[in-house]
């Protein structure tokens, strides 16, 4: 059920079916506070008869089950590219609203308007209120683990020659955080690196109590 790389599960099932095992691969779509809720999107894939087996598990920790195929990375191919669909939401938000505070227009009311309206979606709805709000730690998601993400999904992508041109941006800006001393911060710290770069007045991070 993590988030690992496509070629270690091709590995691990070969040695699950040398022991006379079957694996079958779940990663989760959500946020800490979707888990303890119970909340998660299960995206499965594996041999038909041991995904039955395991489905009343999977079901027991998420609001849905999708199985997107019978070889096992499947799933894990999956939960790289929807990953990649966050973090590039994460990086749009974090330059649209270092723009807007540059050119003295309320990030917070861009926000609110696009989240409320053309982008009414969980995503942009909670990081983009993460981001105006600087509400960075304690982190749901840490900086090292998105770097460690896209560089999964770009090790991937080239083993079967697909480009992905903007995953190499995005890696580029997490070791930019990095270097800037922000891997204890949530992935959508990100947002610092977007203002830095963009000259804005520098805001301390908040914790969960503001």
């Amino acid at each position: 059920m993590s988030t690992i790389g496509v070629d270690v599960v091709e590995r691990l099932v070969k040695a699950h079916a040398d022991a006379g095992q079957t694996l079958v691969s779940a990663p989760v779509f959500g946020r800490p506070e979707a888990a303890a809720k119970a909340q998660l999107v299960v995206a499965a894939a594996g041999a038909p008869d041991a995904l039955e087996r395991v489905r009343p598990a999977l079901e027991a920790v998420g609001q849905k089950l999708v199985v997107m195929g019978d070889v096992a990375p499947q799933a894990n191919a999956v939960k790289l590219a929807g990953n990649y669909l966050v973090v590039c939401a994460i990086e749009a938000l974090s330059e649209s609203t270092a723009f807007l505070a540059k050119a003295g227009v309320d990030p917070a009311a861009f926000v609110e308007l696009m989240t409320g309206s053309t982008f009414a979606s969980p995503v942009y709805q909670s990081y983009g209120a993460i981001i105006v709000e600087h509400r960075f730690s304690p982190a749901g998601f840490k900086m090292p683990l998105g770097l460690k993400d896209v560089r999964l999904l770009l090790r991937a992508a080239e083993r079967v020659e697909a480009p992905l041109p903007f995953a190499s941006v995005v890696r580029d800006q997490f070791l930019s955080a990095l270097a800037r001393g922000y891997a204890e911060l949530d992935w959508s710290a990100l947002a610092l690196v977007a203002e830095e770069n963009a000259g804005v007045a520098p805001r301390a991070p908040k914790d969960a109590a503001g």
